[in-house]
Parts: C-alpha cells; sequence; structure tokens
C-alpha cells in the first residue's frame, strides 16, 4: 500500500500508523487511503472527464463522459458493476467536440429508487435495479447542460440548474410525474443575467431550497441563494418566475469566493466551497447561518467543486481538486504545468469548524461522495499527465485514473 498517501494528512486529535510497501498491515487510526478502482477505457495518459457522484443503498454512482454512461460501484466489495448507457434518445451525450457546457453526464441525484441525472437539454432517469437509462425529461432545446440537482423529498418536488442558458435556469420536476412544473430564471436586480448557477440543496426543516450562484451585479464572486419551497409551488403549473421576484427570497454575499459545492451542515450551518479565480486568493470553505445568511466561519479549506456532509463523523468533506502548496488561488485559479495544483481531500469538523485532515488525491479530483453506512469515501481522479497541473499525482501513487476509495476513520 502506497506510503505516500497519508503524507499530507493533518491530524487533531488521532495518530495515524502509516502502512508501507508489501501489504504490512498496521493499525491506522483517523481519515486514510484504502483502495483504487479501476475504470473501463480510463488508464494512464487519457484525460477522465467525470462528474458528480451520489450513494444510494450499498452503490455508489458517479457521471462518466468518456464512457458516456453512470457508473455504478458496489459499496461492500469496493467494485465497479456497470457503465450504465442509455441507447438512441435515452443516451448520454458523453464528450462530445465541444466544451463541459455541451458534454453531458454532468450531476446525479438518488430521487426514490432512481438516480436523477443531468444532460445536455434533460433529465436522464436510471433504474438502478435494471441498471438502464428509462427515461428522459426535457429541460430545453439549446444544446447546453442541465447541471447539477438537489430533492425536495417531503413534496417530490426535484430542481436542478441549467447555469449555461442566458439567463440561467431551474427546472422544477414533480418526481411523481417527472413533469417540468415550473421553472426560476435567474435575472438579478440589475437586469443583468446572473453568472451561473452551482450546487442547489434542499432544507426539509425550514422548507427553502438553496443555491450556489455563481455571480450576480451585486455579488461578482458568487452569492448565496435561498428559494422557499412554498414560493416554487405557488408558481402556476408549467410557468416561468423570475428569483428576485419570488417572495421569500433573499441573497447572502459570498465574498470573493466563486463557488462551487454546497452542503447543509449540523444546525443551521450551511457550508459553500470557494474555487477562487483571483490569482493568490485563500482557497476558502465559508461556512454561513443558513437562515439569516450571516458567516460563520470562513477556513483556509477551498479549492474544491462537490462537497458533502457526512451525520455520522458530523464531518464536511471536500473534493480540493485545486489545492495549492500555498492554500492560494493558481493563476486565474487554474492548474498548469506553470501554476501547479497539490489535490486533497480536505476534512472539516462541522462541530468547532476546523481542518481535520488534507489527504493527497489524484488529478482533477473534484467529485466525491460518503456512504454514511461504512464511512468509505469514494473520489473519482483523473490520469497523472491529463488534464496537466498536477506534478505530484503520479509521485503520488496516483498514474492511471479511477476512482480512489478512503475510510473517513
Amino acid at each position: 500500500m502506497p506510503k505516500h498517501m497519508w503524507t499530507n494528512a493533518l491530524l487533531a486529535s488521532a495518530a495515524i500508523a502509516i502502512a508501507g510497501c508489501g501489504g504490512d498491515q498496521l493499525n491506522i487510526s483517523g481519515p486514510h487511503y484504502v483502495s483504487d478502482i479501476a475504470v473501463p477505457n480510463i488508464k494512464a495518459g487519457v484525460n477522465f472527464s467525470f462528474d458528480i457522484g451520489v450513494v444510494s443503498g450499498s452503490r455508489y454512482f458517479f457521471t462518466d463522459r468518456n464512457n458516456a454512461s453512470l457508473d455504478q460501484i458496489d459499496i461492500p466489495s469496493k467494485t465497479f458493476v456497470k457503465a450504465i448507457q442509455g441507447t438512441g434518445p435515452l443516451a448520454f451525450t458523453g464528450l462530445g467536440p465541444g466544451p463541459n457546457s455541451q458534454a453531458g453526464p454532468d450531476g446525479a441525484t438518488a430521487v426514490g429508487n432512481f438516480i436523477y441525472v443531468g444532460d445536455v437539454n434533460t433529465v436522464k432517469v436510471v433504474d438502478p435495479a435494471v441498471g438502464a437509462v428509462t427515461s428522459k425529461i426535457t429541460v430545453s432545446a439549446t444544446g447546453v447542460r442541465a447541471d447539477e440537482g438537489c430533492l425536495d423529498p417531503t413534496h417530490g418536488i426535484f430542481m436542478i440548474s441549467s447555469p449555461e442558458e442566458t439567463p440561467p435556469f431551474a427546472t422544477f420536476i414533480n418526481t411523481s410525474t417527472q413533469t417540468v412544473v415550473a421553472k426560476v430564471t435567474f435575472t438579478d436586480l440589475a437586469g443583468k443575467p446572473t453568472a451561473g448557477l452551482e450546487a442547489c440543496r434542499y432544507d426539509a426543516a425550514s422548507d427553502n431550497f438553496y443555491v450556489n450562484v455563481d455571480g450576480s451585479t451585486a455579488n461578482p464572486h458568487g452569492e448565496l441563494v435561498k428559494l422557499p419551497g412554498a414560493s416554487i409551488r405557488a408558481i402556476p403549473n408549467g410557468g416561468t418566475q423570475n428569483y428576485t421576484t419570488l417572495s421569500g427570497v433573499a441573497m447572502y454575499p459570498e465574498g470573493n469566493c466563486d463557488p462551487t459545492g454546497l452542503a447543509l451542515g449540523p444546525g443551521s450551518d450551511i457550508a459553500v466551497g470557494c474555487r477562487e479565480g483571483t490569482t493568490g486568493a485563500p482557497l476558502l470553505m465559508q461556512i454561513f447561518n443558513r437562515s439569516n445568511g450571516a458567516l460563520v466561519a470562513s477556513l483556509n479549506a477551498g479549492g474544491g467543486d462537490q462537497l458533502e456532509y457526512d451525520a455520522p463523523t458530523n464531518r464536511y468533506y471536500n473534493a480540493a481538486s485545486r489545492w495549492t502548496s500555498s492554500g492560494n488561488a493558481s493563476t486565474n485559479g487554474a492548474c498548469s504545468a506553470a501554476s501547479p495544483c497539490t489535490p486533497v481531500l480536505t476534512i472539516v469538523d462541522a462541530g468547532n469548524r476546523s481542518v481535520v485532515a488534507r489527504l493527497n488525491t489524484g488529478n482533477n479530483a473534484h467529485s466525491i461522495a460518503i456512504d454514511p453506512a461504512t464511512g468509505l469515501i469514494f473520489v473519482p481522479y483523473s490520469s497523472a499527465t491529463s488534464p496537466a497541473g498536477c506534478p505530484g499525482c503520479a509521485a503520488n501513487g496516483f498514474v492511471n485514473g479511477g476512482v480512489s476509495v478512503f475510510a473517513a476513520k
């Protein structure tokens, strides 16, 4: 087992015993690397384009553009099960010739026994029991993706963002009928389209949707928007309304953040992952009071995309693909040979709002999911040399690309 997997760990209260190569087995206390899982057609030199992951039951699912599939991994055995690919009109777009905005699949959300998957123009509905895409829900016809989503299980409403539309909009879907019931557009108070939309979450306790907005006129580097569920449900069936006109809407400034991930924490906390595009800016995770938007903590723990909270460990897990050795953003926030990144899995104690550990991860490892039952953490990554910008990835043992598995404790 590669000893480097723990070289970047910062443990607050537990010591780590490092296992060396050759299968020596020592007791390990604290978060640690477990194993790697190979993905079909992903190998050294391949740029692995993946996106959001989710745990549902005893399986981990994540979106895979190289194979135009939703990939399925069995959690107890830590083995690859199947690349679920649709056919005909139910096929995923895949990489395609254009940018990420025209590629898919993208976001993945567990909705009852199904997985709702964002794709170009559509949400694809996957039935894991049969290992197939069973239907699709059309949200636009412009050739750009429906990206990340979140579920209100109480009222059976699924929200998914289309960040590259002009203006960006969110689509709300009745999960019983699999039909679009409303849309919310994002033109700001100055009459300008917002810069885009990122992760969203639904808080059942307050009946609010929350979504990260990339930027508005008032908050050019990001705002956290609260969308009251009652106001969404009040939109006439099939209707469209702008977010600024919704009753009870609130916009909370996020500072110089350029937000990505979002996670509901304990109490009234909500954590925002920042991926600053300002060269040299501190890479932050911001924790807000979700009832009033007050900033309660700002940690040097950003640079990621997907951000998850795990209740059993009371910790946040951030797939910080753009973390750097200095903790500050690389040139324009992007990884390159001239301005490299050092990807890590950042773990934050949600109780005292402090960094617990940083574990080395592979190239462009920006997606994460944790199984609350086993404490296993799943982090896809690309090969060490593609995309450029991770000179330490090969030395750290992340060469071929695939899915790395960590344990929370």
